[in-house]
């Protein structure tokens, strides 16, 4: 599916956006999935291909895999040795530092640079943790307390862990999700080589600097290199642009030629618009987009929900405010959002929540008088245009 397009159209309050926050929830963490909005494309900083480029980038994820060369066990001893500072007269620095790692299978004893030292003190560090060092990077983590320190107490302060098995030094298989936005800005500007470990260390250094489309142009060749040695491998994500009739035809352009690219995610798009004009022209399409695009998408229609299915959605959402609809209330508010939409249903729950409280009824219990009463107070978007026919002439046009 990957580089080619979704589109959902329906009527407002029919479900779209829901479906798309369903599909983000469902892809879970490891699947990026990025959000739009039409409206959002439009700045006077930034030219509206840059914000579709940047979120194209975003939803097109890279599994990165790697053999890094780390340390890890139960820290026996730990002294830094210092040396005088030649700048600071009497003054003294922090040379390096000895560590004593142990394993269930041996012990090992390492020199390693100052900077190790700090980072062992940013980790809090002491006798007795579990630490986890990275060779090439000089990384530390600390994974936790060793569980040889373990007391009999019910309630402990500290997180314990097991002694590591194998040896101190060994090879491990490290797999890192990255979006190809995020190699995109870290790369802004490039130190170093085109190997892996150089793009993965400079994520750790963001700058705000402009991405130029030749800097996008080397980061999609290291990568593509990767992908032919199978060390990395490309995972198309999902890129949701909601309220796509807001485009003009030039992001349309943009999006018909992006989808042709070799490195593009799934575009989901979604509008409530039927044949309306494509903005920045005089052309009237469905859906205000133009047909070449649209025949690019699979296209879902959304229906009206039913008034069970309000009633059920209505259902769910009183119990995660944490009300009780009494009897009768539930089908009211369901015919309401029926008559009105789901939106100004779900809406009226808070408010007749409050009618409740200030009648002194028990706290989170709504009847359908309350409910009445909300509805009676409050204008839908129909109800509200009805209004405006009716007295157009007390309004200033």
């Amino acid at each position: 599916m990957a580089g080619r397009a979704i589109l959902l159209a329906g009527a407002p309050g029919s479900g779209k956006t829901a479906l798309a926050l369903a599909l983000a929830h469902e892809l879970g963490t490891k699947i990026p999935f990025c959000p739009l909005i039409g409206a959002e494309v439009y700045s006077s900083e930034v030219k509206k291909t840059e914000v579709l480029t940047e979120a194209f980038r975003r939803a097109i994820g890279v599994r990165i895999k790697e053999v890094k060369e780390v340390y890890e066990g139960e820290v026996v001893d730990m002294a830094a040795e210092e040396a005088p500072e030649p700048m600071a007269g009497f003054g003294k620095t922090i040379a390096h530092v000895v560590v004593t790692l142990r394993t269930a299978r041996g012990s090992k004893t390492l020199k390693m640079d100052a900077s190790i030292y700090e980072a062992l003190a940013k980790e809090r560090v002491s006798t007795g943790d579990v630490v986890y060092i990275e060779a090439n990077s000089g990384a530390v983590k600390r994974v936790g307390r060793s569980d040889t320190f373990a007391t009999e107490f019910d309630l402990e302060a500290e997180e314990y862990v097991p002694v590591p098995k194998g040896d101190v030094h060994k090879r491990k298989d490290v797999v890192q999700d990255v979006t190809l936005h995020d190699l995109d800005a870290a790369n802004a500007r490039p130190v170093g080589g085109g190997d892996v470990m150089s793009l993965l260390h400079q994520l750790g250094k963001p700058r705000k600097t402009e991405i130029t489309q030749k800097l996008r142009a080397e980061i999609n060749k290291v990568v593509e290199g990767h992908l032919a040695s199978g060390v990395a491998e490309v995972v198309p994500g999902v890129l949701f642009i909601d309220e796509v009739h807001l485009l003009d035809a030039e992001c349309f352009s943009f999006l018909n030629r992006a989808l042709e690219s070799n490195l593009a995610p799934i575009v989901v798009l979604a509008t409530n618009r039927g044949l309306t004009t494509i903005r920045g022209t005089e052309e009237r399409s469905p859906h205000g987009m133009p047909v070449d695009l649209l025949d690019r998408c699979l296209i879902i229609r959304t229906r009206p929900y039913t008034v069970a299915e309000v009633a059920q959605i209505l259902g769910l959402r009183a119990a995660t405010e944490g009300l009780r609809l009494g009897d009768g209330a539930l089908a009211m508010l369901a015919e309401v959002g029926a008559r009105t939409s789901l939106r100004f249903a779900a809406q009226l729950l808070t408010p007749a929540a409050v009618l409740a409280g200030a009648k002194g009824g028990e706290p989170g219990a709504v009847t359908v008088d309350d409910i009445q009463e909300a509805d009676s107070l409050f204008f839908d978007a129909k109800a509200s245009a009805r209004v405006l026919l009716a007295q157009s002439e007390k309004y200033i046009s």
